[in-house]
């Protein structure tokens, strides 16, 4: 007869089993997928990319129309004068005819007497879908087809949720482009630094610490400003993100050599250089498949230092310039106190940076927590 003690250590064994037999991307997806702060970086950052994949549809309107400047965001509720309605309705945000004590200016007060149904799949501003497909209905909007202002207007009128929306496109596209070369040339250099070794370990390193002795802040504004402002978007761009990878990767290069000394060390490389394997097949099958887990959870947490980096260039005028989009070019507009005093809700790109910042954030440490025990 089997004791309560004897079923435990079955079971105990059973699951050991079970987990030998699954591979390594089944076992940090199990453990990945009972991190709270994890899965709901996984879904914010699936939601920012489908948005930006899909701006032309998800936005609201087009981001460069315009209307009345300073607006304030519409007012939603569930309540008309008549009581109330299942379905949200929005109210535009009008002066009244009350006079503030202090400015005495016009109080802003929601249009109660106009109340407008929101409504999905609603026919707007006619556009093409990645340049390509003729469209005009748009994710959600206003059944009788007037402006919808979620967060305002910026100072030329111009609808600040459409263009964040558009916005997180260039911002995600400099962020993923530029991690994915600073991931590539900082895993290849730092892998090969790492077991080569000898000299040009030495003298490589030697390198390295020069890139990062650099001030990057003013190298940035530095060559951001060489290249003229009247230079084609494409050129530009890819200006931009040569000068962020060209100082990003050494530190990632740092790492990916230290882990792979480590590993060269490590008694089964040992055996296959014994065996008389070759360089490229030790690199390949031993060492990358290792330092793997250490440059993904690298990438999901370098992210949000290109977006903030990316934001505070654009506020400064020195990585954007119009007529392109991005969440740093929309904050050139809370330059002074005056504006966001009068006008607060054109802090709102401010939202979309710390959003994707905390999703991409999230990400990464729920996938450090997973990868570590494996």
């Amino acid at each position: 007869m089997t004791t309560p003690h004897e079923g435990e250590a079955a079971d105990d064994r059973i699951s050991t089993v079970s987990s030998l037999s699954q591979s390594y991307l089944a076992l940090v997806w199990r453990r990945f997928r009972r991190s709270i702060p994890g899965m709901v970086g996984l879904t914010l950052v699936g939601l920012l990319l489908v948005c930006a994949i899909f701006a032309e549809f998800v936005a609201p309107m087009d981001p460069n129309d315009n209307t009345a400047s300073f607006a304030p965001p519409d007012h939603l509720s569930f309540f008309t004068k008549d009581g109330f309605t299942p379905w949200p309705v929005a109210y535009s945000i009008v002066e009244s005819e009350a006079l503030d004590p202090v400015t005495y200016q016009p109080v802003m007060a929601p249009d109660l007497e106009h109340p407008r149904t929101l409504a999905l799949f609603v026919k707007g501003t006619p556009y093409r879908l990645w340049g390509l497909i003729p469209m005009e209905r748009h994710l959600i909007g206003v059944s009788d087809g007037s402006p919808l202002h979620l967060l305002g207007t910026d100072k030329l009128g111009r609808d600040i949720l459409s263009r964040g929306i558009f916005g997180s496109r260039l911002t995600l596209m400099i962020s993923l482009v530029s991690i994915t070369l600073i991931t590539i040339i900082g895993t290849l250099l730092g892998i090969t630094s790492g077991y080569v070794g000898g000299r040009f370990d030495m003298w490589f390193q030697r390198f390295v610490e020069i890139v990062l002795a650099f001030p990057q802040l003013p190298l940035y504004l530095t060559l951001t400003t060489l290249i003229p402002p009247t230079s084609p978007s494409p050129v530009f761009l890819s200006f931009v993100i040569l000068v962020i990878v060209g100082l990003g990767w050494a530190q990632l290069s740092r790492e990916v050599r230290g882990k792979t000394m480590a590993l060269a060390r490590v008694d089964y490389v040992r055996a296959a250089v014994a065996v008389g394997a070759s360089d490229g097949r030790i690199v390949t099958r031993h060492i990358l498949p290792n330092v793997l887990s250490h440059v993904i959870v690298s990438v999901t947490l370098g992210i949000p230092s290109i977006i903030l980096l990316e934001s505070f260039l654009g506020f400064l005028g020195f990585a954007v310039k119009p007529p392109l989009i991005s969440w740093g070019l929309m904050l050139q507009d809370c330059r002074t106190f005056s504006v966001i005093g009068s006008y607060p809700w054109i802090l709102s790109p401010v939202g979309f940076v710390l959003l994707a910042v905390f999703a991409f954030n999230a990400l990464g440490d729920g996938l450090r927590d997973a990868v570590d025990p494996y």
